[in-house]
């Protein structure tokens, strides 16, 4: 309050202020309460034109101020005196002291405008006013800030707290009124409507130390939104910090920014992500060739965690774990990553709410763009973006290779514009030229594989184990609470009875793209175009013996009719491909024709000797590996445009063969 009253009869601050006087004062007899009424002369700035229209120079308004020195409150409400017959102004202010800790100030303001006829210039006046209110708010904080330091060179670090006087009658407080907000039917607000009191502490040691630089209005934000959540939402009540990550992803937008933060809330509170790191326990695979991990901190005291994407077996850790697992070790590094946030934020002494990541792309190839892989990655950050914004600080990519662009051009557009814009890439060794990778990272810090002395204890991963592989009952039978879909389909594939899928074809050019294991036997792959479509789905009489096709991991569906003749009915648009126990093929077609093309797996007979009649030892041995004359294969397939296919694939100018099955390769480190 002694600030406060700094301020009158007139402020050097507020040039449009010109005069102020007393109109009435009075004080309750136990000195706790003091009003004063005052009436104010402003100068508006509006055009000299509208001045001489309205016939007025300067505008009035009354004020009035109750303190209350016993509850530490003061209330401050106006209203304007001229044209009160047009336009109707009013706004309330209030100060108090922070029911949590007593040295901070909250403040609360709000105010409505209804305008109801001003000589034809309603539209003018609307937008004047919404200046001048802006303004003021803008300024308010400042202003009380100036007077507390210059009471502070005067010598008045201390104001003592009002005590009753023991002789002295008591006054509630309740003996003090002020007049209510009135809502008119044009109702014009700034934000969000009236709400009940809020509190913006105005202490700019916390502020400079958890929260960082912002203006008076995304304070008003961030503490309105935290006071809606405490009064509407049931559960737990975020940090500061998290809400205000928020406001920053919707540019301060109240509504939109409370929109997605309930959404994120039930969300954690619907998977338990709260406890995520109390819970998870990362399986060994992931221990040994998840290529990432956090290490040291960055020039700005940014956590700093590093991802070897180029050495990482991308579709091994999803056919190992599934994307469940994937899913959840990710939001463990992103919640890792808010605790250490928070634990830098008190080690440098000011707010640190995002981290550092460095992505190393040495040893990326065509085989990181498997697109079950892909799709998996991108539904991760669908899930990361919507949970966790404003949490990247910049993200250095190290290395591109060529094949990049085309990863890019599929993950990209998934990802927030806000986000992209932090994304520093380097190609080859540029990242150890000027404006490189010493612009943010401590040469100490700097990992041994980058050229620096800092031993790096992140993984260097490698090939996942077919051993390791999970079929897709497995994968199936999990508790899946993030997302339930599945990549994969299995088949079985017996001697004389071949499993057979359609793929209709409406544009001529589209891209086929295929992705199987052979998890039993061999097989031998076949592509087949027909310009009739085949007969619906039936199990052949031969293989009703085997009981496992009833089973979901045994399907058997054939197509082609037996009475079809190949060359007449049907024609071969690939060349047969035999693939041996245990390989894992990618491949595509570009279709030249309209039609059916039907992918066909069929099991492989070995030929025999033709020198002898005596069997091989090769085949007497391969025929003890396939029981019952039982094949299994895992597939995936896909029909992309071929527009599409070729932007992602040709992007990097690899000479790749579309029409040939490639596959499976050990990285290259």
């Amino acid at each position: 309050m002694e600030a406060y009253e700094r301020r009158f009869p007139t402020c050097h601050l507020i040039p449009m202020f010109v005069d102020s006087e007393v109109l009435e004062e009075t004080e309750s007899e136990d000195g706790s309460i003091h009003q004063v009424q005052r009436r104010c002369k402003l100068d508006v700035d509006a055009p000299r034109l509208l001045k001489r229209i309205a016939g007025v120079d300067y505008v009035y308004f009354s004020q009035e101020n109750t303190l209350n020195k016993r509850e530490r409150t003061l209330h401050i409400e106006s209203h304007n005196e001229t044209f009160s017959n047009r336009v109707i102004i009013h706004e309330l202010c209030s100060y108090s002291a922070h029911p949590e800790n007593d040295d901070w100030t909250c403040f609360e303001q709000s105010a409505s405008l209804d305008i109801k006829s001003f000589f034809g210039f309603e539209s003018t006046v609307e937008k004047m006013a919404m200046k001048q209110y802006a303004s003021s708010i803008k300024k308010g904080k400042e202003i009380i800030e100036f007077y507390l330091n210059q009471l502070e060179e005067e010598g008045i670090s201390h104001v003592p707290r009002w005590t009753p006087s023991l002789d002295a009658p008591f006054s509630s407080s309740s003996s003090v009124t002020t007049k209510p907000v009135c809502a008119t039917p044009t109702l014009l607000q700034l934000e969000l409507p009236v709400t009940p009191a809020v509190s913006i502490p105005l202490d700019a040691d916390y502020i400079k130390r958890y929260l960082g630089d912002l203006t008076p209005l995304q304070e008003s934000c961030l503490i309105r939104l935290r006071q809606w959540l405490q009064e509407s939402h049931k559960g737990k009540i975020p940090k500061d910090e998290h809400i205000l990550r928020f406001l920053r992803a919707r540019d301060f937008n109240m509504e939109k920014a409370r929109e997605i933060l309930c959404q994120s809330l039930t969300w954690r509170k619907q998977h338990q992500v709260d406890y995520l790191l109390e819970t998870w326990t990362s399986p060994q695979v992931l221990n040994d060739y998840y290529t990432g991990g956090w290490h040291h901190h960055d020039k700005e005291g940014r956590p700093l965690y590093i991802l070897r994407l180029g050495q990482m077996d991308t579709k091994g850790l999803v056919r190992a774990l599934g994307e469940e697992s994937l899913l959840r070790h990710v939001l463990s590094i992103n919640e890792e990553g808010l605790r250490r946030c928070e634990e830098n934020t008190k080690v440098f002494g000011r707010p640190i709410s995002c981290w550092t990541c460095l992505v190393d792309l040495e040893g990326l190839n065509m085989r990181h763009l498997w697109r079950p892989g892909v799709k998996a990655l991108l539904r991760i950050i669908e899930v990361v973006e919507a949970n966790y914004p404003e949490t990247l600080g910049r993200l250095l990519i190290l290395r591109a290779p060529r094949v990049f662009p085309v990863l890019w051009t599929l993950v990209s557009p998934f990802i927030d514009e806000n986000t992209r814009k932090k994304f520093l890439i380097y190609a080859g060794n540029d990242y150890q030229g000027p404006g490189g990778l010493l612009d943010y990272i401590d040469k100490e810090v700097i990992p041994d594989f980058l050229g620096g002395e800092c031993m790096c204890e992140v993984p260097e991963g490698g090939l996942v184990p077919k051993s390791l592989y999970r079929t897709a009952e497995e994968l199936e039978n999990e508790d899946i609470s993030l997302w339930t879909e599945t990549i994969y389909q299995s088949a079985s594939v017996f001697k004389g009875a071949p499993h057979e899928v359609v793929i209709e074809i409406i544009d001529a050019s589209s891209v086929i793209t295929w992705d199987f294991d052979v998890c039993k036997g061999d097989v031998v792959f076949h592509l087949y175009h027909s310009k009739r479509a085949p007969q619906t789905p039936r199990k052949d009489p031969l293989v009703g013996q085997h009981s496992s096709i009833t089973t979901p991991g045994g399907n058997n569906v054939q197509l082609i009719d037996k009475s079809w003749t190949l060359g007449l009915d049907y024609s071969m648009v690939e060349s047969p491909l035999t693939c041996k126990e245990g390989e894992s093929v990618q491949g595509s077609h570009v279709t030249r024709w309209p039609g059916f093309y039907i992918l066909q797996w069929k099991f492989h007979t070995m030929p025999g000797s033709a020198s002898t009649n005596l069997p091989r030892v090769d085949d007497v041995l391969a025929s003890l590996q396939v029981s019952s004359h039982k094949c299994k294969v895992m597939y995936y397939t896909e029909v992309i445009g071929s527009e599409d296919f070729r932007l992602h694939y040709h992007t990097s100018n690899a000479r790749l063969s579309l029409c040939a099955s490639a596959r499976e390769r050990p990285l290259t480190h």
